[in-house]
C-alpha cells in the first residue's frame, strides 16, 4: 500500500546509528592498531590491510550499494547492508590470525558501502529542499560523535578487555536496527517506473564497471603497500602499479560506453560536484593517514595506554560533534564554499603544527592546541561537503551522486593511509621513540601537502560574479515512496 509519510523523525534516527556504527568502525580499530600489532604479530603492512581492507572495499562497492538501493529499494538494501556489516563484525571479533582479520574486515566494508550512500538518500527523501542541509548538518554530527567516541571507546575496550570486542560492540547494534528500519523507514527508489520491489526502469548493476574498478584500486593500493617491503623499482610495484593504473583507464572507458554505468562521469562535469569530491578525496586521505600514524605516535613512542591515547585524541575528534551542526546551519545562509575552505586550512595547519614540534618526550600540553584546530577543521568540512554534493544534483541522482562522492573519500583515507605509511616506513622504525618520532614527522607533512591541495580544490569551486551556480537551475525530480 503506498505512503507518502516522510517519517523525517525516524529516518533521522535510524540512519544516523547506521552512520554511527559505521564510521565508529575505523575509529576504534585505529587505537587499537599497537596492541593488534603484538596480539597477532603483525608487520607495518599488515597494519596498513587492516585499515585499508576495509576503506578499499568500501569505496569499491559504494557505487553498486547505492545502485542496489535505486534498483531493489533504499530501505531493503539498507536492511541488507546492516546485515552484512554485523555478520563480518562477528567474524572480524573471533579472528585468530591477521588474515582471517583483514578478510572479514573487506566483507565489513561491503556491508558498509551499502550503510553509508543510503543514509543520505533516505534523509534526502524524507526531508523537504529547505530543511535538508538542516538534517544533513545533525547527520555530520553523528559523525562527529562517532569520531569524537571512537578513539576513547577502542582504548577503553581494548585496555579493560581485549581489542576483539571492539568488533563485538557492533553486533547487538546491527541486530537492534535491521528490524527497526525494516518497520519504519519508507521505501523510496531513485528512479520512477516500478512497483515496490520491483526493478525501476533502466536501473541495471555494472558488474564488469565493478570488478574494472576493484581491481585497478586493488593493484595500485597493493604497489603502494609492498613498496617499502620489496623496493620502489621493483618489478611487482611497478607492475601492481601500472596494471591498476590501465585497469581503472579500462573501467573509464568501460563506463563512458555501458548502457547503465555505475559512475555518472557526467557528474563530474559539474563544478560544485567534482571540487566537492575532491575536497573529501584529500580531507579523508590526510585525516585517516594522520590518524594511522598518530595514535602509533601516542602508544610506540609516548608509552600512553590505549585508553590514554583515545582521551589525548579528544580536541581532535570531539569538535566535530559540536561544530558540524553549527556548520551545517550557517552552510544554508553564507554557502559551503567558505567553510569548506577554511576548514582544510585549518586542518593543514593543525597537522603542520603537530609535525612541527613532534618529539619522543612532547608534553601533551603542546599537542592539544594542534589538535584542536584539525578537529574544528575537520568539523567544518565533513558536513558542507556533503551538502554541497547533494545540492549539486537533481534528486533523481542522489544516489548515485552520494555513492561516488563516497567513494572517493574511502579512496582517499586508502591513499593517505598507504601514502604516508610508505613515507614514515624505515628500517628500525619501531625500534625506538626517537626513530618512530623521525618517521612520524615526515609522514606528517604529507598530510599537511594533502591539505593544501584540499584548499585549492575547495577554491577552485566558489562561484564567480557571473556564474549562476548549477543547482538553482535544476528542480529536484520527485521520488516514488512506499511502505
Amino acid at each position: 500500500m503506498s505512503n507518502n509519510r516522510s517519517r523525517p523523525g525516524w529516518t533521522l534516527a535510524l540512519t544516523g546509528l547506521g552512520l554511527f556504527m559505521t564510521a565508529l568502525d575505523n575509529m576504534v580499530v585505529a587505537t587499537a592498531l599497537p596492541v593488534m600489532r603484538q596480539s597477532l604479530h603483525g608487520s607495518l603492512s599488515d597494519l596498513e590491510w587492516t585499515v585499508n581492507a576495509y576503506l578499499l572495499s568500501f569505496a569499491c562497492f559504494l557505487l553498486t550499494g547505492a545502485a542496489l538501493g535505486d534498483r531493489f529499494g533504499r530501505r531493503r538494501m539498507y536492511c541488507v547492508g546492516l546485515a552484512i556489516f554485523t555478520g563480518a563484525s562477528a567474524a572480524a571479533a573471533l579472528s585468530p590470525s591477521i588474515g582471517v582479520l583483514i578478510a572479514a574486515r573487506l566483507v565489513q566494508g561491503a556491508g558498509a558501502a551499502m550503510v553509508l550512500p543510503l543514509t543520505l538518500t533516505l534523509i534526502s527523501a524524507a526531508f523537504p529542499p529547505e530543511k535538508r542541509s538542516g538534517a544533513i548538518g545533525i547527520w555530520g554530527a553523528i559523525g562527529g560523535l562517532s569520531a569524537a567516541s571512537g578513539p576513547v571507546l577502542g582504548g577503553a575496550v581494548t585496555q579493560a578487555i581485549n581489542w576483539h570486542w571492539i568488533f563485538w560492540i557492533n553486533v547487538p547494534v546491527g541486530l537492534a536496527l535491521i528490524p527497526l528500519s525494516a518497520a519504519r523507514l519508507n521505501e523510496s527508489f531513485g528512479r520512477p517506473g516500478g512497483e515496490r520491489g520491483a526493478q525501476p526502469a533502466g536501473a541495471r548493476l555494472d558488474l564488469g564497471g565493478l570488478a574494472l574498478a576493484g581491481a585497478g584500486l586493488l593493484g595500485l593500493t597493493w604497489g603502494l603497500v609492498r613498496a617499502n617491503a620489496v623496493g620502489w623499482v621493483s618489478g611487482e610495484v611497478i607492475g601492481a602499479l601500472v596494471a591498476g593504473l590501465a585497469l581503472l583507464a579500462g573501467f573509464c572507458w568501460w563506463e563512458r560506453r555501458t548502457a547503465e554505468p555505475m559512475l555518472s562521469l557526467a557528474l563530474f562535469r559539474r563544478v560544485e560536484f567534482s571540487t566537492a569530491s575532491a575536497v573529501s578525496f584529500f580531507m579523508y586521505g590526510s585525516v585517516f593517514g594522520a590518524l594511522f600514524l598518530t595514535t602509533q605516535f601516542l602508544q610506540s613512542a609516548q608509552h600512553y595506554s590505549p585508553l590514554q591515547t583515545g582521551l589525548r585524541l579528544l580536541p581532535w575528534s570531539a569538535a566535530a560533534m559540536f561544530v558540524a551542526p553549527i556548520a551545517g546551519k550557517l552552510a544554508d545562509r553564507y554557502g559551503n564554499r567558505p567553510f569548506m575552505t577554511a576548514g582544510m586550512l585549518l586542518l593543514g595547519v593543525g597537522l603542520g603544527w603537530v609535525a612541527a614540534v613532534a618529539k619522543a618526550d612532547l608534553g601533551y600540553g603542546a599537542l592539544w592546541l594542534p589538535l584542536l584546530f584539525a578537529g574544528i577543521g575537520l568539523a567544518l568540512v565533513l558536513p558542507t561537503t556533503s551538502a554541497e554534493v547533494m545540492r549539486s544534483v537533481p534528486m533523481s541522482e542522489a544516489g548515485v551522486a552520494s555513492g561516488t562522492s563516497g567513494a572517493l573519500r574511502q579512496l582517499g583515507g586508502v591513499f593517505g593511509v598507504a601514502l604516508m605509511a610508505a613515507v614514515f616506513a624505515r628500517k628500525g622504525v619501531y625500534s625506538s621513540p626517537a626513530a618512530f618520532t623521525e618517521g612520524f614527522r615526515a609522514a606528517l607533512w604529507v598530510a599537511v601537502g594533502l591539505s593544501t591541495l584540499g584548499v585549492l580544490s575547495a577554491l577552485v569551486g566558489w562561484p564567480r560574479p557571473n556564474r549562476v551556480r548549477q543547482q538553482s537551475a535544476v528542480q529536484p525530480a520527485r521520488l516514488e515512496i512506499a511502505d
